[in-house]
């Protein structure tokens, strides 16, 4: 009576059939993740966009109770001199905010402003930009408000 000897290993038709499934799901997974720097530096922008919004809110708030007092809750921004580029200063830590050059490399990482607009006591709507090469920006909108005359 002949006795089977046991199978050790994969046969070549099995290790075939994983290498072609694999394949597959690497075909159908790799360009989902290829894209997601730009929709990194997208969200990137609108939380910090959101983030100036949101210490513009609150420094008005602020500078009501205290009756535009500058202190531990008011920083005032005047409207003869505060800019777009001035709300990051709110911010802790605070945030530089350059001026969009117009010409010129941008620097990738960079926040930029798109001009030195005057901030006013209703608000203005300030366009902040993310250097993600040396041409090329990502952009969100947040509204800057003056405290002060």
């Amino acid at each position: 009576m002949a006795t089977r000897s046991k199978q050790q290993g994969f046969t070549l038709i099995e290790l075939v059939v994983v290498i072609v499934i694999l394949g597959i799901l690497a075909a159908t997974a790799l360009p989902k993740f290829i894209d997601l720097t730009s929709d990194a530096n997208n969200a990137a922008v609108a939380g910090v966009a959101g983030g100036l919004s949101s210490a513009t809110s609150i420094n008005v708030a602020g500078c009501a109770i205290t009756g535009n007092v500058a202190g531990a809750k008011c920083t005032v921004l005047s409207a003869a001199t505060a800019t777009c580029a001035t709300v990051g200063t709110l911010l802790t830590p605070s945030l530089t905010l350059v001026v969009t050059p117009a010409s010129g490399s941008i620097v990738k990482g960079t926040y930029y402003v798109s001009a030195l607009t005057l901030l006013t006591t209703e608000g203005v709507t300030c366009t902040l930009a993310l250097g993600t090469s040396t041409t090329t920006v990502v952009t969100a909108s947040f509204t800057g408000v003056a405290t002060g005359p």
